[in-house]
C-alpha cells in the first residue's frame, strides 16, 4: 500500500469485520446497476419536459451534451482513484483517503442521507406511474400506497439474496426501458423527423445556454444521479481495478450519448415550436407519447406506459442497493452500529443494512401517506431535490479528494498526472460546484407545486446540518475519544483497502470472510 495513512491501531487491536461476497458481479452487471440508478426512462420522461418547457427549450439536448462532457472530465479523476481504492462506501472511502478522516466521515453521512431518501423518492414516482397506468388501461383504481408498499416489500426481499440476482433482474428491466426509448428515437430518425424534419438546432451547443439555461442544465445533470455507484460494487466485482473504471466510463459516456440522441429525436418528432408547448402544457409526457404513437403506433404508447413502471422499479431497487452499501460501509467500522456491517453467511449480502434501509424508506413513505401528500409532487420531487443536493456536494468533494490523494498525499506517483489526476478533477470539481449553485438558484422552479412545503424550505438546512454534524462529531471524537477516533479512521481506510496489480481476484474467497 502506497502513501502515509497515518498512525493507527495495530492488526491485533483492529476488530474483525465482515466482507461482502467477492466475485459476485462482472462488468455488465456493474454497468446495469449504475445505469439503473440513472434510470434512462425516468430521467427522460421526468426531466426533459421540464427542461424543454421551462429551461433551455429546444436546446435541452445540447444541455445533455454539455453535461456529458463535464461528467466525463469528472470521471477521469474518479476512475484513477477506483484503480487503487476498493470500497463499498465509494465516495466515503475516496474522500477519507484524499481529504482526511473528518471530511470523509461527514461526507459519508451526507452520502447516506442522499441514497436513503432516493429510494423513497423513486417509490413515489413508481406508485404514480403504476396508479395512472393501471387506472387508464385496466380501469382499476387503487390507492397509490398499495403500489408503494408492494415495491418496498419486493425490493427488501430481493436485496436479501446475492447481488447477482438483483443485477440479472435489473439487466432485464433496463434493456426493456432502453429498447422503448431507442425504438421511438430510431423511428423518428428513419422517417425523417416531424414538422421541421431533423433539425440540428436542438444539438447546437449555443442553444444549451439560452432561455432559463440554469434550470435546463440542472435537470440535465440531475439525469445522471447514481452513475458513481459503480465504485460501491468494487468489493463484489471481478477484478475491480479494471471493472469499476470501465463501468464508470461506459455509464457516463454511454448514458450521455443516449440521452442526447433520445431527447433530440423526441423534439424532432414533435416539432421545434410544438415541443415547448407540449412540454409546458398539461400533458408533458406527450413529448414522448406523441412521437411514439405517430411513428410506431398506439400499442407502443401502451408499452411505454408499462415500462415507466418497470423502469422506475429498477431505479428504486438500484438505489436501495446503494443505500444499503453505504450503511454497511459506515456500520462495519463502528461509526453508527456494527450490526450494520453484518453480511449474510450464505448470500454475502449486507442484509442487516438492507433491512434497516427498508425500514427507513417505508417510514418515509408512510409519513407522506399519513399527511396526505401526493406521490409525485411531494414524495418524488421533494426527496429527489434533497438527495440531489446532498450527492452533488459529495461529488464536488470527491473531485478535490483526487487531487489531495495523488498530489498532496503523494500516493501512487506512477498514476499521478498533471491532467488525469489534477486538472481534470479540478475542472470537474468546479463544474460540480456550479451545478450545486444552479440547483440552489432554481430550487423553487424544480419543486413546482411542492415549493411551499416545509420540507422544501428546510432542505438546504437538512443537508448543511448533516454535513456539519458529521464534522462536529468526528472532531469531538478526535479530542474526547482519540482511541476510538484512531480506530474508526483506520477502519475507514481499511474499508477502502487498496489492491495491487498482483492481486488475483480469482483467489479471493467466494463467501464472506473475517479480515
Amino acid at each position: 500500500m502506497s502513501g502515509n495513512l497515518g498512525d493507527g491501531p495495530t492488526a491485533a487491536t483492529t476488530p474483525q469485520v465482515q466482507r461482502l461476497k467477492a466475485n459476485s458481479v462482472g462488468l455488465t452487471g456493474v454497468v446495469f446497476m449504475a445505469v439503473a440508478t440513472a434510470a434512462p426512462i425516468t430521467a427522460m420522461t421526468g426531466n426533459l419536459p421540464i427542461a424543454v418547457g421551462f429551461g433551455n427549450g429546444i436546446g435541452a439536448p445540447a444541455g445533455y451534451l454539455f453535461a456529458t462532457l463535464v461528467l466525463s472530465v469528472f470521471s477521469i479523476g474518479y476512475v484513477a482513484m477506483a484503480k487503487h481504492i476498493t470500497s463499498a462506501g465509494a465516495f466515503y472511502g475516496y474522500i477519507s483517503h484524499g481529504l482526511g478522516r473528518v471530511v470523509g466521515m461527514a461526507s459519508g453521512l451526507l452520502a447516506v442521507l442522499a441514497y436513503v431518501v432516493f429510494e423513497a423518492s423513486i417509490v413515489g414516482v413508481f406508485a404514480y406511474f403504476a396508479d395512472t397506468t393501471v387506472n387508464d388501461q385496466l380501469g382499476v383504481d387503487l390507492n397509490w400506497s398499495i403500489y408503494a408498499l408492494a415495491m418496498l416489500a419486493i425490493t427488501a426481499l430481493l436485496s436479501f439474496f446475492d447481488i447477482h440476482l438483483t443485477s440479472r433482474l435489473l439487466g432485464v428491466l433496463l434493456v426493456a426501458e432502453i429498447a422503448v426509448l431507442a425504438a421511438m428515437a430510431i423511428a423518428v430518425l428513419v422517417q425523417g423527423g416531424g414538422p421541421d424534419g431533423l433539425s440540428t438546432e436542438p444539438i447546437n451547443p449555443a442553444n444549451a445556454f439560452k432561455g432559463a439555461a440554469g434550470l435546463g442544465l440542472f435537470f440535465a445533470f440531475w439525469s445522471w444521479v447514481g452513475f458513481e455507484s459503480t465504485a460501491m460494487y468494487g468489493e463484489e466485482s471481478r477484478n475491480p481495478k479494471k471493472v469499476i473504471p470501465r463501468a464508470t466510463l461506459v455509464s457516463v459516456v454511454g448514458v450521455g450519448l443516449f440521452y442526447v440522441f433520445v431527447s433530440w429525436m423526441a423534439i424532432s418528432g414533435t416539432g421545434l415550436a410544438e415541443s415547448k408547448e407540449v412540454a409546458a402544457g398539461s400533458s408533458p409526457l406527450d413529448l414522448f407519447f406523441g412521437p411514439t404513437g405517430d411513428f410506431i403506433g398506439g400499442w407502443a404508447v401502451d408499452s411505454f406506459q408499462w415500462l415507466l413502471i418497470t423502469g422506475s422499479f429498477a431505479c428504486g431497487m438500484a438505489f436501495h442497493q446503494c443505500a444499503s452499501r453505504y450503511l454497511y460501509a459506515i456500520g462495519r467500522e463502528g461509526f453508527i452500529s456494527r450490526k450494520l456491517g453484518n453480511t449474510h453467511p450464505v448470500h454475502g449480502s449486507p442484509y442487516f443494512a438492507s433491512f434497516v434501509q427498508s425500514v427507513i424508506a417505508t417510514t418515509i413513505v408512510l409519513a407522506f401517506l399519513i399527511t396526505d401528500r401526493d406521490p409525485y409532487i411531494h414524495l418524488y420531487t421533494l426527496l429527489a431535490i434533497l438527495g440531489t443536493m446532498a450527492i452533488l456536494i459529495v461529488q464536488t468533494l470527491c473531485s478535490f479528494a483526487v487531487i489531495g490523494y495523488f498530489h498532496v498525499g503523494k500516493n501512487h506517483p506512477e498514476t499521478a498526472h498533471w491532467f488525469r489526476t489534477f486538472l481534470a478533477p479540478l475542472i470537474g470539481g468546479i463544474a460540480m460546484l456550479v451545478v450545486v449553485i444552479l440547483l440552489l438558484r432554481n430550487m423553487e422552479t424544480a419543486a413546482g407545486a411542492a415549493s411551499g412545503s416545509l420540507l422544501f424550505k428546510l432542505t438546504p438546512y437538512i443537508v448543511g446540518g448533516v454535513f456539519l454534524g458529521g464534522l462536529a462529531l468526528a472532531l469531538y471524537m478526535k479530542v474526547k475519544s482519540p482511541a476510538r477516533y484512531e480506530l474508526m479512521g483506520r477502519i475507514i481506510l481499511e474499508d477502502a483497502g487498496e489492491r495491487t496489480d498482483t492481486d488475483d481476484p480469482q483467489v479471493l474467497p467466494t463467501a464472506p470472510t473475517k479480515v
